[in-house]
């Protein structure tokens, strides 16, 4: 037979242990977070239980009050090296003249697919949600 925490109901993240995710979608999210307006998140939706599911969810207005999301910033999901080694563009524009615009930009793109290689394998092991009760640390299970 099947656990059952009676402490938590389906829509309370608390009753979330574990949560499994695509590396590719953190990844993802994270870029184009950085690179587009919008904001991009992984997403966990309910009636919630012990394994979740997360997926890749792009939006321009947060509706986790509506709906009872909880939404996973990817810049938690991605090792706070990693995420601080992300090559930023604008700033490597601004730093060289214009005529140098077109090559910055394909050694952007590359800079970001390697970043992109080495995030994959960053994913932490846990995430802390918030929920009514305070803080509550899941696991993450990266997939494939």
């Amino acid at each position: 037979m099947a656990e059952h925490d009676d402490s938590a109901s389906e829509d309370d993240p608390a009753a979330i242990r574990s949560i499994a995710l695509s590396p590719d979608d953190a990844v993802d999210a994270f870029i184009y977070s950085q690179e587009n307006p919008g904001e991009a998140v992984l997403r966990v939706t309910p009636p919630f239980h012990g394994r979740m599911r997360a997926r890749l969810h792009v939006y321009r207005v947060d509706d986790t009050e509506l709906t009872g999301a909880v939404h996973l910033s990817p810049s938690a999901i991605i090792a706070n090296d990693l995420i601080d080694a992300y090559p930023d563009l604008e700033s490597t524009l601004d730093a060289e003249n214009s005529t140098e615009a077109d090559r910055i930009r394909e050694r952007h793109a590359d800079a970001v697919d390697d970043w992109r290689a080495r995030a994959r394998d960053g994913i932490v092991d846990s995430v802390a949600l918030e929920t009514d009760d305070g803080t509550h640390r899941v696991e993450l299970k990266p997939l494939g």
